[in-house]
């Protein structure tokens, strides 16, 4: 019946009841009901664990938050009533929703965060039949995109970590292993320098390489090939790192090789460049695609140039056309282009970049070059 891990390090009560104090201002008269996840973990330190049975944080247009949470759960949250939260449990045979609809009132508005199961939206719009409901996102990610200084530093503590995961790359990437056995070696290191699990490993060697979200397979490496290797997952703040680096094994065995990475080098460079208060998103991605396309593959470069990161790996701002979000300091996110070549090979080059007061800071400082093994 266990559910839980140990539980993450919480922030300062501080930091947290600001938080608190700054989604109900933002939410203006609408009440908000967040699910486990990591946007409760950005309001209380704690994710918690979505079930059947529901745990909520309610944040009233008036009046105290509340956490509704099942009796047998409750003792995996500490800290609420020191961070002005009440507790109010229930046990099996109570309706929940109901409790929810009373502690929230009678409000014409109810935001429910986006990842909330569709057996608690529903029971929740049934409990406030008279409460328009919408997504909390729109709310809750407007405090999340602008990171502080403690989140900074988790991120450069993230960034570090995974930098040193790709430092060691050459230890297990050669010809004769597959895709997958290279990929457990990469998971074990992703732990062993730092991070609490590994949440992805992509290795991407020959032609998979020109599949983006290629994961592993039981492709036997062979001399040659060019291996695009993504990797990533949390530190114990919650805060994740995302990085890709593009290998060789021994000499390529396509002759562009070389020429058509340093368009991508280019690039991504010209993106991490153009960083900086004030500049839209979609201007970023325009940076790395004109460079791209002006070179002749444009066709090649099949994804947005970033998306956000923080408690989630994938969260605003995403770096992509059509987005005219102004970017502001703290906003930390990916910049990431690439030239994938199907049937032949792929490449990326991936940083985690935060805007600063006057530029960006990358907190990934491994090299760019092509590393051949």
């Amino acid at each position: 019946m266990a559910r839980r891990s140990a539980l993450p390090p919480i922030p300062d009560f501080a930091v947290l009841r600001s938080r608190l104090d700054r989604a109900r201002e933002a939410a203006a008269g609408t009440g908000l009901v967040i699910a486990p996840g990591s946007d409760l973990r950005y309001l209380i330190g704690q994710p918690g664990g979505s079930f059947e049975r529901l745990t909520a944080l309610l944040i009233p247009a008036d009046g105290t938050p509340a956490l509704v949470v099942p009796k047998l759960e409750a003792p995996g949250f500490t800290g609420l009533e020191e961070l002005g939260v009440d507790v109010i449990t229930w046990v099996d045979g109570v309706d929940p929703y109901n409790l929810a609809a009373e502690r929230l009132g009678g409000v014409d508005r109810v935001a429910v965060s986006d990842f909330t199961p569709a057996l608690h939206v529903l029971a929740i719009r049934d409990a406030l039949p008279k409460a328009e409901q919408v997504l909390a996102g729109p709310i809750v990610r407007e405090l999340r995109m602008r990171k502080d200084t403690a989140e900074i530093e988790a991120l450069r503590k993230a960034g570090a970590a995974i930098d040193r995961v790709h430092a060691r790359v050459g230890e297990w990437l050669r010809p004769g292993r597959t895709e997958a056995e290279v990929g457990a070696d990469i998971a074990a290191a992703i732990v062993e320098e730092g991070h609490t699990e590994a949440d992805f490993v992509i290795v991407a060697s020959g032609p998979n390489g020109a599949s983006p979200h290629h994961a592993l397979s039981e492709r036997v490496i062979e001399a040659g090939d060019v291996v695009v290797v993504d990797i990533g997952g949390p530190v114990a703040e919650g805060y994740n790192s995302d990085s890709t680096r593009t290998y060789a094994v021994g000499t390529p065995r396509d002759a562009d090789v070389a020429a058509t990475y340093a368009v991508l080098q280019e690039a991504q460079q010209a993106a991490v460049d153009a960083v900086r208060p004030g500049v839209t998103a979609e201007s970023i991605d325009a940076a790395a695609r004109d460079v791209i396309a002006a070179a002749g593959f444009g066709e090649y470069f099949i994804h947005r140039t970033g998306h956000g990161i923080g408690l989630d790996v994938h969260e605003e701002p995403y770096i992509v056309a059509g987005n005219d979000l102004p970017l502001e300091a703290g906003m930390a996110f990916s910049v990431e282009p690439g030239i994938y070549q199907p049937g032949r090979w792929g490449a990326r080059i991936e940083d985690i970049v935060v805007v600063t007061a006057d530029g960006g800071e990358s907190m990934n400082n491994q090299p760019h070059d092509l590393v051949v093994l």
